[in-house]
């Protein structure tokens, strides 16, 4: 095996962040520093980063958290926050595929396998991310035109987005985002740039994987063939 993609499948980071922590020297193998393009027995050679083993998970862990409001993405919140790894129970490290704002809620998929989570997260291959949007008041049709077509901000159009209307409540209106690239804080900011109050932020679906009725809080084991959904692109 590579040893970039070893570092990667262990959850170091990215095979092309790996690269470059290679580069840096701080990478061993029994005992001698590695350099790009080396070659690993992953089962018997000694990996090391700043004196540290680096090991592949004995087995790996793919799971579908719904993320309360009020929750951090992180394993630790300097401001002391609730994180959502309070609400998982699990013996081995897992960390998140991406990352949702505080306060919006839904699907977050958890992992222990670095591999899958680069190649979910990965700008290439667009997966889907389907958002239910609550905003205060009626929108009009011109107004999700200009969601569908990008916003402009400070002058930079954003990228275009499939809306859908769902439903107007006499109050609110409720409406599915789906984006593919997923700029920081994309949806919240496109509902600025039109001047519409978010009410509720929910992300419903990754790719081919969808939130369906899993409670708020709760973690389900993902299915093989949502697994598989994300290597078949």
């Amino acid at each position: 095996m590579r040893l970039n993609k070893f570092l990667s499948s262990s959850g170091v980071a990215s095979r092309r962040k790996c690269d470059e922590i290679i580069r840096s020297g701080k990478v061993f193998v029994n005992g001698e520093v590695a350099t790009l393009g080396t070659e690993i027995n992953e089962k018997k050679d000694v990996v090391t980063i700043d004196g540290v083993r680096v090991k592949l998970p004995s087995n790996f862990v793919y799971l579908k958290l719904n993320k309360p409001k009020g929750y951090a993405c992180t394993a630790s919140d300097e401001k002391g926050r609730k994180t959502i790894f309070n609400l998982v129970d699990s013996k081995v490290r897992l960390f998140s595929v991406g990352r949702l704002d505080y306060n919006t809620e839904g699907l977050i998929l958890l992992t222990n396998d670095g591999e899958f989570a680069n190649l979910v997260m990965h700008p290439r291959f667009h997966f889907e991310k389907e958002y239910h949007v609550t905003v205060e008041g009626e929108v009009k049709e011109s107004e999700l035109a200009v969601l569908r077509n990008g916003v402009v901000e400070n002058g930079i159009r954003m990228p275009k987005a499939k809306v859908k209307f769902l439903e107007y409540d006499g109050k609110n209106t409720k409406l599915s985002v789906v984006i593919e690239e997923g700029q920081n804080h994309q949806v919240r900011r496109m509902f600025d740039a039109i001047g519409k109050v978010i009410v509720l932020l929910k992300r419903v679906r990754i790719g081919m994987v969808k939130l369906g009725g899993l409670s708020r809080g709760k973690t389900k084991p993902m299915s093989q063939e949502e697994i598989a959904s994300f290597m078949e692109e």
